[in-house]
């Protein structure tokens, strides 16, 4: 994390620690991303005691899943906005991810266990007394004021809790050490991933695209059978089911909802945060770093840069010079707009007291010593009434309607046990009843749009069964199975035209291969311009890119990247092959990487290389060990508070 980002979050790292650390063991798998308005959705029709999975008898109860699920979406809020969408984020599967994610630490304690891995109570206290939130002055700050942080969290937290979280987290910490500390990485390998990063070329590329040769393209019956033949995997029908439902729309109740002025007003000034801009400044700063240095020797050196400061030098010229905090010397120091709150109290409170163009005297903060330079000063806005009336009003229609189904779902949960419930007990609250055609699992389901929860569901479903309610993008719904059709392989005539297609495709391809082979030994040896040209077809040039950048004509192409960053400035390609034709490139530029560069950027990229590779082998080896424990999920309760 860079010293900026540092500054900005120490002030509300407790929030984000209580966020991640009861998943840390899966940190890189998690989004950063997951929340929305209270949990009127999530967990509504759960008692917190309610059971909604077990891993080898220990319990994930619906109270776990909604701190996680509150916090990680405070979280998201935070990073993007608190306009996001908490439907959208459902429909997308936030909430199911979480509870994985909750089964997966889970499953990597029992692993811990079984290994005898543990974590005692003195590493937890030396833990805590280490996190810089609980530090000042490089000392713990006091049991007393430990607690009224805890307090202050977002939500509070009681000391038992929180030490009992950074227990799980030191012990799933200490499971993947024991299993992938051994592992290293060659300096071969991390030169080459680093070059793989940071080479760039510029290219000159002459295209031929396959699409013009698909009119005069035919496949003969004899090269259909082939083709079918070769490859019925690919044509092979999926395992697929048929579903009666029963639908509550909330878009319908949404439509019949009324709002009253009166409720835009109140919401408005109950939520004036929400349309409010804080004063913010935009200011530089020069910092000289204390930690592991005689403080008084860097306040001495930084009371000399301050001097040439006040005395008119370049401010931008001295924070390069000078200012130990890497994520912005190169900009002259340059921060930014902030609001009050972001930075950590003793800058703030300098920043946000000195006019534009002002330079502070010495500010020290945990960090070391701070010149700052006052840039620029943004005033307080507030949106009127008028201005956000519109999007009040549709999001409490929206907020109403969500709430009104939530409560219908929860009123019938228990209810709706069998087929005829749809008609006889869910139709007369409001539901509409309909039926799907035959679906695979990865299709939309029609009436239903595109739910992979519902399309899940239904493959799990015994005969006569009926699922718990299921969030769709319309609403809530019951389903049943109403028919199966197991997987297939169909006939060449069922699918001889997608077939068909495919043989035309493949030979339009080779054309362009073979017409870019006849040309492609000219383009080597002549102007490769002129006989682009003379041929008809048009150069086109990139800037300096690096691998996996969209190129023109062909997207983005790994058969190119092979090919172009494996020639040097000047060198033509041999035909190349992409999904959509073939292409010749020149590569115009292909500039050598800075050996001082490498030298140091090795080590960042050497750390996550080797994290890649231990996440990739705990992640493949928690799966085998999750085989062989007792993981179940109360499927009900999950579609409570899913809903």
């Amino acid at each position: 994390m860079t010293m900026l980002d540092r500054m900005r979050r120490h002030k509300n790292w407790l929030k984000w620690s209580l966020a991640i650390v009861v998943v840390a063991f899966v940190l890189l798998y998690i989004p950063n991303f997951l929340r929305g308005g209270g949990m009127a959705g999530a967990g509504a029709a759960a008692g917190s005691r309610d059971v909604v999975a077990s891993v080898d008898g220990r319990e994930i109860t619906v109270a776990q899943f909604r701190r996680i699920y509150n916090q990680q979406m405070q979280a998201y809020r935070r990073s993007y906005g608190g306009s996001i969408d908490e439907r959208l984020l459902k429909q997308m599967g936030i909430d199911r991810r979480i509870l994985q994610q909750l089964i997966d630490e889970e499953a990597g304690l029992a692993e811990a266990r079984r290994l005898g891995i543990t974590t005692s109570d003195e590493e937890v206290r030396t833990r805590i007394l280490a996190l810089p939130a609980f530090q000042e002055n490089g000392q713990f700050i006091g049991d007393e004021r430990y607690r009224q942080l805890l307090q202050m969290a977002d939500p509070p937290r009681r000391p038992s809790e929180f030490e009992e979280e950074v227990r799980r987290s030191m012990t799933l910490s200490k499971l993947q050490g024991a299993l992938t500390d051994w592992m290293t990485v060659s300096t071969a390998d991390v030169t080459a991933e680093y070059k793989k990063r940071n080479e760039k070329a510029k290219l000159a590329i002459v295209s031929f695209p396959s699409d013009k040769f698909l009119a005069e393209t035919t496949a003969t019956d004899a090269e259909i059978a082939q083709q079918f033949e070769q490859h019925k995997s690919d044509y092979r029908i999926p395992d697929k089911r048929k579903v009666r439902y029963a639908l509550l729309d909330t878009q319908s109740i949404r439509n019949r909802t009324q709002v009253t002025p009166q409720d835009v007003q109140r919401y408005y000034e109950d939520n004036e945060a929400q349309y409010s801009t804080p004063e913010e400044v935009r200011a530089s700063h020069i910092l000289l770093k204390t930690e592991g240095k005689d403080d008084a020797a860097v306040k001495k050196e930084a009371e000399d840069v301050l001097a040439k400061a006040k005395a008119g030098a370049d401010f931008a010229e001295l924070a390069k010079k000078y200012s130990e905090d890497d994520s912005n010397k190169d900009k002259g120091g340059d921060l930014g707009f902030f609001p009050k709150g972001q930075m950590v109290p003793e800058f703030d409170a300098v920043a946000f007291a000195m006019q534009p163009g002002q330079i502070s005297d010495l500010v020290k903060t945990q960090f070391g010593y701070h010149i700052i330079k006052m840039v620029e000063r943004k005033p307080a806005t507030k949106r009127t009434l008028d201005e956000v009336r519109a999007q009040i009003e549709d999001q409490l229609k929206t907020q109403r309607a969500q709430d009104e189904a939530q409560r219908i779902v929860k009123d019938l949960a228990g209810k709706v046990t069998k087929p005829s419930d749809l008609d006889t007990v869910a139709k007369p609250r409001g539901f509409t009843v309909g039926e799907t055609d035959f679906f695979a699992q990865t299709d939309p389901v029609v009436g239903l749009g595109m739910s992979p929860a519902v399309a899940a569901r239904a493959f799990q479903l015994k005969d006569n069964e009926v699922s718990d309610a299921i969030q769709t993008p319309q609403g809530f719904a019951f389903i049943t199975v109403t028919g199966k059709q197991a997987a297939s392989d169909p006939p060449l005539e069922a699918v001889k035209d997608k077939v068909r297609l495919d043989v035309v495709k493949k030979k339009a391809i080779e054309t362009a291969r073979q017409k870019a082979a006849g040309l492609s030994a000219q383009l080597k040896t002549g102007d490769f311009n002129a006989v682009a040209k003379a041929a008809g077809l048009e150069v086109k040039t990139t800037d300096l890119i690096a691998r996996g950048a969209p190129i023109a004509d062909a997207g983005v192409s790994p058969a190119i990247d092979a090919a172009a960053f494996a020639l040097p400035a000047g060198g033509v390609s041999d035909p190349i092959v992409t999904d959509t034709g073939a292409v010749v490139v020149k590569v115009l530029e292909h500039p050598a990487i800075s050996e001082a560069d490498m030298a140091k950027g090795l080590d960042a990229v050497r750390a996550d290389l080797l994290a890649e590779r231990r996440n990739q082998f705990f992640s493949a080896y928690m799966a085998k060990a999750r085989e062989r424990m007792q993981i179940n999920v109360n499927q009900q309760t999950v579609g409570q508070i899913i809903a």
